[in-house]
């Protein structure tokens, strides 16, 4: 969707990345509903995210973790590297002791969960917009939980221990996505994509690729 440039100056400008056109507009009424915020755009891609906030640069950019493409993830990472100070908030109904932590290593400034009550997540937006971090109390303790017990290093088990680009694959390889699929969607050669298969398979000490594929779908069933 096309950014709308005429954004109320008096207001905070928020942006907002999601690729649900319901939601991406149900949210944008619940923000202009309050009394300091205001949506000054939209975007449903990640190219087209680029684009627009390159130009209006707004006060926050509200981004999706899931978008058709790309991640979310990858998004905040290439928002992060243009050295604008962009402040960004993921919003997600992915489990954020997965994800959580993996938007704040790329440069957002925050997690909240879509399910959240609406109070608890304009909560979010303000302290973002102070230049403050947001964390639940649940990712929160993780992070402190980690932290306090060195648990970056290996020997970490599950899906935590893949990078983000590894969990991409996995993810997809869950919704049955074949490797060339995989390779077309997120542009990378089969071989690339064939390398993250093998490192996955190595991580997770699954023995075959079925095996990966039976882990894989049962793990991407249990998420939201």
């Amino acid at each position: 969707m096309a950014a709308k440039s005429n954004c109320n100056k008096r207001k905070h400008r928020i942006f907002i990345v999601d690729d649900h056109p319901i939601l991406r507009e149900g949210f944008a009424q619940l923000i202009n509903h309050e009394p300091d915020l205001h949506v000054c755009g939209q975007a449903a891609t990640a190219a087209k995210a680029l684009d627009a906030l390159g130009t209006l640069k707004p006060d926050l950019a509200i981004l999706d973790i899931s978008l058709n493409g790309t991640s979310g993830i990858e998004l905040i990472k290439n928002i992060h590297a243009r050295g604008s100070g962009q402040l960004m908030l993921a919003l997600s109904m992915h489990d954020e002791s997965i994800h959580g932590e993996r938007a704040l290593r790329a440069g957002a400034r925050g997690y909240v969960m879509k399910n959240e009550p609406t109070g608890e997540i304009m909560s979010a937006i303000r302290l973002v917009l102070r230049g403050e971090i947001y964390l639940s109390q649940h990712l929160r303790s993780l992070v402190v939980e980690k932290f306090l017990h060195n648990e970056s290093s290996p020997g970490r088990l599950g899906v935590e221990q893949l990078s983000d680009r590894e969990l991409e694959v996995f993810e997809l390889i869950g919704n049955g996505r074949k490797t060339r699929q995989i390779a077309a969607q997120l542009h990378l050669s089969i071989k690339t994509v064939e390398t993250y298969r093998a490192h996955i398979k190595e991580k997770l000490r699954l023995k075959d690729g079925m095996e990966l594929i039976r882990h894989a779908v049962r793990w991407t069933s249990n998420q939201p």
